[in-house]
């Protein structure tokens, strides 16, 4: 497993890629993983999330995400990835969508290992906000959801 840590508007976030695939986002710096930053795949990634953090644009089509999880939580995530930046979909909506429940939808978006690739900050609850588990909470979420035209 290779990482590479990176500075953006929500603050330090680690890429880790095994196998030719982006496993996981995590806020903060992996001090108990090697760096590098020779990595194509990770600074493919990187590139790709600056996009992001300038324009609102997501552009992360086609990187090889690989989330793991179980069927039901790659189903959710699955679903998350369809939504346009700027745009948002309830719990309830993707749960209807899923034939389940919005709990079951915010239990999967809550172990999304990749946020801001599969965009859980998108999905919300159907009088709020809802909740958000990346570092920051909420105030994180809004920040994504403006910078990519929401509010």
């Amino acid at each position: 497993m290779e990482t590479l840590c990176i500075k953006s508007l929500v603050g330090d976030l680690t890429l880790f890629e095994d196998a030719g695939k982006i496993i996981a986002l995590d806020w903060g710096r992996g001090l108990d993983t090697p760096r590098t930053t020779e990595n194509p795949l990770l600074q493919k990634t990187a590139e790709a999330l600056r996009a992001y953090f300038q324009s609102g644009r997501d552009d992360f089509k086609d990187l090889p995400l690989d989330p793991g999880g179980t069927d039901f939580q790659r189903r959710v995530w699955q679903h998350m990835q369809k939504i346009q930046p700027g745009l948002i979909k309830t719990y309830g909506e993707i749960a209807k969508a899923l034939n389940s429940s919005p709990r079951a939808v915010g239990t999967a978006c809550g172990a999304n290992p990749l946020p801001i690739l599969i965009p859980c900050h998108r999905v919300v609850a159907q009088n709020s906000l809802g909740g958000y588990s990346g570092d920051g909470g909420l105030e994180t979420k809004t920040s994504l959801l403006r910078l990519e035209g929401y509010f």
